[in-house]
């Protein structure tokens, strides 16, 4: 009896250790953010960054940059709701010096970001950038895509890193070329672009077993384009956000001529969608708190409260919405 009851104490103990050490489902939440326009107050010659600059007709001085900053940093905080993000995609920053601003000086210091960032040719000097929180992602190697074309556009930003679990994660970072000059003269442009990205993650997922793919960004064009409809027709890439599920009032990230669009997405590998998969897809939208928003008045109805609009400095947030998704990281 007495042997009885040392066995089942003993088994009593093990199943307690074995529930409190065994590691429990993580949430893993990721963002996607054009921060429209976000330069730094300083000249660089190499570029033309001229707009953006103290004495230019946008009175782009310190006081506007660093409440800029301090948007951004609110965004960040608002998608990661009771936890920042672990990570972030930024479009349209321009140098390491607003990247370290944001990461160090901000509100956002406390939460311990940072950061990998292109340097693109792209003549204006924006470049795609993503903050990282090392507890929760590790980069192992990144890189610079090239996008060649009619005119210097921004580069791709690649990372492969490890998740806590010990898996890896290969994220894409893009802020496609623009529709400037026409959407369907510059479609082309856009097409390339497209067709390096997808050279790329075609070649990455070979090289995993378990590939876990992530694209976020800009893409300047919607689910229904041509871009997107190559980039996902064979499902080795899936959109994360489908655009019917969105609410009536902002069904989309970017609004244009009091049309709402949603041009930036999320686009990931099967993998994250499987029922057991280790990295796994619990939701994902667009961002679109009240703060976000501004009344249109010209088309009616609700339009992103942007920093700028056209040289009427509005003091908002961006003229994109960011968007999120939550994953469950599992060990």
């Amino acid at each position: 009896m007495r042997l009885r009851c040392l066995l089942l104490l003993m088994l009593l103990l093990l199943r307690s250790h074995a529930q409190t050490t065994a590691p429990e489902a993580l949430r893993f939440r990721v963002m996607s953010y054009n921060a429209e326009n976000l330069f730094d107050c300083l000249d660089d010659s190499l570029k033309a960054d001229e707009e953006f600059l103290p004495e230019a007709p946008r009175h782009w001085h310190r006081q506007r940059y660093w409440r800029k900053l301090d948007h951004v940093a609110r965004v960040i905080a608002a998608v990661g709701e009771e936890s920042m993000p672990a990570l972030v995609g930024l479009c349209e920053v321009e140098s390491d010096t607003v990247l370290i601003d944001l990461t160090r000086r901000s509100p956002l210091h406390r939460a311990g970001y940072r950061y990998l960032m292109t340097h693109s040719p792209d003549l204006r000097g924006i470049n795609v950038a993503l903050l990282y929180q090392p507890e929760h992602f590790r980069p192992l190697t990144h890189a610079s895509l090239r996008i060649h074309g009619p005119r210097p556009t921004r580069d791709i930003l690649y990372v492969s890193g490890l998740l806590p679990n010990r898996d890896t994660l290969d994220l894409f970072i893009v802020h496609l070329p623009s529709k400037l000059g026409g959407a369907r003269s510059t479609l082309p442009f856009r097409l390339d672009a497209a067709r390096l990205l997808k050279q790329a993650a075609d070649s990455v997922a070979r090289q995993r077993l378990h590939p876990h793919l992530l694209l976020m960004g800009d893409f300047n064009d919607t689910e229904q384009s041509q871009v997107l409809q190559f980039l996902t027709t064979d499902d080795s890439l899936r959109p994360l956000i489908q655009r019917q599920e969105l609410p009536r009032q902002t069904p989309g990230s970017y609004q244009y001529k009091g049309r709402w669009q949603l041009i930036d997405h999320l686009l990931g590998s099967p993998t994250l969608f499987l029922p057991d998969a280790r990295l796994r897809l619990q939701a994902a939208g667009v961002l679109a708190l009240p703060f976000l928003l501004a009344p249109d008045p010209k088309h009616g109805g609700l339009r992103p409260h942007r920093t700028y609009q056209g040289y009427r400095y509005e003091g908002g947030y961006s003229d994109h919405l960011p968007l999120w998704a939550e994953f469950h990281l599992h060990f």
